[in-house]
């Protein structure tokens, strides 16, 4: 099972997660579009040449119309005749990599013509430049697509099949879905498509449309695929609609506490709720429910009659997740075979109605020897090293990438997905895919700092993210979190230090922003 080459092809949001992730890691967006342009010229040149050939680049505003100013440059130095046929104006060019690229080629008037079309009464000019062309390169709408083509896009395609001229769209021709093959109407069909890094999705089975399909690579690290980084976070944030209501963004129920412990299940509905749950609420014994209110007005506790859980409150507590996005199962409960074996029938329960669930601390004790209560369910276990072990009976050593192959094979025998705290690195894999995230610092051996985990992952499940992804993303923002505490109070830090770092660090991703502060510490691998 290899850690290296398992994405054979990527969806649209898969390659803008590596794209970030490899900023992130310290290839600025610019080399790689710097290196998707000049591959495009490459391949031009390879197919027909490139010296006297008349090429016209029908270029959009967006990041592949970037890419096609690189490649008008690269074509125009290689001794091709050079024409960017914008659709729109230069001042309503999106993406500082793309604005950049214009401004340069602006600058080669002597070498690259510019033709800017303003709207549908200037689409002769753009039949003009086509009809004479050698080559026609597509860099409209790239993996950006979402539905139909609208004018003056769905015209220009046409014209540009119209064309006698070689065809080479850059990365997806415009109008085939890059996720999905879908093509609502009309397409650019080319004679090669040039794409980015790995195929996109959308390209398979599409061979009318794409023609010849060449790969290029443009420098992403292949650990851009592997690492934890801010794509992985940005996708589960989102923007909340001016009529959200209560509850529209995710409901955690933490079944937890017990005689010993309250505060696991307390910090857990914390970390939730600063994950940007709209509601969480805890249910635990009654002999702790008092303590666990006392933590914060925040919380909501319902109790269950008795010292510890027992399975004679399976059937209340089941009753309950009914309302509930996503159920936190173990923080806190205690060690005894009561509590053990409720939560052996809850979680059982959970699994057959597919109900998102994570289960932490206690509650891993419980599933030891039981793991096929959980197989198949939707599920995070989140053990440390020494859990992992007793679940799994195998001990986490050799690097990073030894200890994730090792959890990748136990994911996939047990058909849930894990993220093992295996320090410095956390692992997290489904059985299919392997993520490794290196947020975080030695001050997070404090305790209570796995629930505030728990409750992360729970939070961003309960928006309908899946485990692989939702446990990505909470190691991230918790190490992060973590590490900014840290930056402000040393190595003296509570898990509630922890927390209230968590919207610091989810606000840099919120939709209207872009990266990430210098305090969140780049990981070198």
């Amino acid at each position: 099972m290899s850690l290296r080459g398992e994405l054979d092809e990527v969806t649209a949001e898969e390659m803008a997660i590596i794209d970030e992730n490899s900023e992130y890691m310290g290839v600025p967006r610019i080399l790689l579009m710097e290196n998707a342009g000049r591959s495009v010229a490459e391949v031009i040149e390879k197919k027909r040449g490139l010296v006297g050939k008349k090429i016209v680049i029908i270029a959009g505003r967006g990041n592949k119309g970037g890419d096609g100013f690189t490649a008008a440059r690269h074509i125009a130095c290689r001794g091709g005749e050079a024409t960017v046929v914008l659709i729109g104006k230069g001042s309503e060019i999106e993406g500082e990599e793309a604005k950049f690229n214009w401004e340069i080629i602006r600058r080669m008037d002597s070498t690259v013509r510019i033709v800017e079309i303003a709207g549908m009464w200037d689409l002769n000019r753009v039949r003009e430049e086509v009809e004479g062309a050698d080559v026609v390169v597509d860099a409209l709408v790239g993996t950006g697509l979402r539905g139909m083509l609208r004018e003056p896009l769905l015209s220009v395609v046409k014209i540009i099949n119209s064309s006698k001229a070689f065809k080479v769209a850059i990365d997806v021709p415009t109008g085939v879905n890059p996720s999905t093959g879908e093509v609502h109407g009309v397409a650019v069909k080319a004679d090669v498509t040039v794409t980015m890094h790995k195929p996109k999705r959308g390209l398979k089975g599409n061979e009318a449309y794409t023609g010849e399909v060449v790969v290029a690579d443009i420098g992403a690290p292949p650990e851009a695929e592997l690492i934890v980084g801010p794509g992985d976070v940005r996708f589960t944030v989102r923007r909340r609609p001016p009529h959200s209501k209560k509850g529209d963004w995710g409901r955690v129920l933490i079944v937890g506490g017990g005689e010993q412990y309250s505060g696991a299940p307390a910090l857990a509905a914390l970390a939730a709720l600063r994950g940007g749950s709209d509601l969480a609420v805890v249910v635990a014994p009654s002999s702790v429910a008092s303590s666990i209110r006392s933590y914060s007005p925040n919380l909501i506790v319902r109790e269950v009659e008795g010292a510890r859980f027992t399975p004679k409150h399976v059937n209340d507590v089941l009753k309950l997740t009914e309302s509930f996005d996503c159920v936190v199962l173990g923080p806190g409960i205690g060690v005894s075979e009561e509590a053990f074996e409720a939560i052996r029938h809850i979680a059982g329960a959970l699994r057959a109605v597919k109900k998102p669930m994570v289960i932490d601390a206690d509650g891993l004790k419980a599933l030891a020897g039981h793991l096929d209560v959980v197989e198949e369910a939707n599920a995070v276990l989140t053990p440390h090293s020494g859990e992992f072990k007793r679940l799994f009976g195998v001990d986490l050593q050799g690097s990073w990438m030894e200890k994730a192959s090792t959890v990748m094979r136990a994911a996939h025998a047990s058909k849930v997905t894990l993220l093992v705290k295996a320090h410095p690195e956390d692992l997290i894999s489904d059985g299919a895919r392997v993520k490794v995230n290196f947020t975080g610092n030695p001050a997070m051996t404090v305790g209570g700092t796995g629930d505030v985990l728990t409750g992360l992952v729970a939070s961003i499940m309960s928006r309908g993210d899946t485990g692989f992804r939702a446990a990505a993303a909470a190691a991230f923002i918790c190490g992060a979190s973590g590490s900014l505490a840290a930056e402000e109070k040393g190595y003296h830090i509570l898990a509630t230090d922890v927390i209230e770092k968590i919207p610091e660090v989810m606000a840099r991703f919120e939709p209207w922003t872009r990266g990430l502060s210098k305090t969140v510490e780049r990981r070198t691998l």
